[in-house]
């Protein structure tokens, strides 16, 4: 059994898969889920954006390398689906053992969270990365570790409303004056305002009645 699993977080410059060249040419930041390959060399992605990116399926379905786009709209976000035959560097670091989580990109850049198996595993990533883009490692950390999860574990509330209390709070949402909006801290955790608000009231409700029960 292995005893080390590191949750890595880095960021990627230089990249040129269609969908950070159309972050760097709309302006959009886009949220993908792990890309999806196939047997016929064809990759499945899934990702979405603010309602009204209609820039972004424009430049997409003008793009040679996309294959059946479809663009449907839920919850203030617009999700893509497509297939793609261009390889990108995060094709280069699953094959040597890096796990993807979630994806972002927006003006060009790419920001990927995932897994490592152990310091090995991490070094042969950022090797295999350096051959081809450039990049930085932001975070690492153990798996499991309290440092992202002692808030949750401490006052009873979900990890997605911990995540979004503290990003808000990172932002200056609870500032006096308050510093960004409900839409900013929406946009930065990939969520709509009216779920952004929803996991903040249902956190405040379980921390109020947990303090002063």
């Amino acid at each position: 059994m292995i005893d080390e699993c590191l949750v890595v977080e880095f960021t990627v410059t230089g990249d040129d898969c269609p969908l950070a060249e159309a972050s760097r040419a709309t302006g959009v930041r886009i949220d993908c889920q792990p890309p999806q390959h196939r047997d016929d060399g064809y990759t499945l992605l899934r990702f979405s954006a603010p309602t009204g990116s209609d820039g972004l399926a424009n430049y997409l379905d003008a793009d040679d390398r996309i294959r059946y786009l479809h663009v449907s709209t839920t919850d203030g976000r617009q999700n893509f689906r497509c297939l793609s035959k261009h390889p990108c560097v995060i094709h280069e670091l699953t094959n040597v053992g890096f796990m993807a989580e979630s994806l972002r990109y927006y003006g060009g850049n790419g920001k990927f969270t995932g897994a490592v198996v152990g310091h090995d595993v991490l070094q042969g990533v950022l090797e295999a990365a350096g051959e081809t883009v450039g990049m930085r490692l932001e975070r690492v950390h153990q798996l499991g570790s309290e440092d992202e999860n002692v808030v949750a574990q401490q006052w009873d509330v979900t990890p997605a409303q911990e995540r979004a209390l503290r990003i808000a709070r990172e932002m200056g949402y609870f500032g006096v004056p308050r510093k960004t909006t409900a839409s900013e801290v929406a946009d930065e955790l990939g969520i709509s305002k009216s779920a952004f608000l929803e996991r903040i009231h249902r956190a405040e409700r379980s921390l109020f009645s947990q303090l002063f029960a």
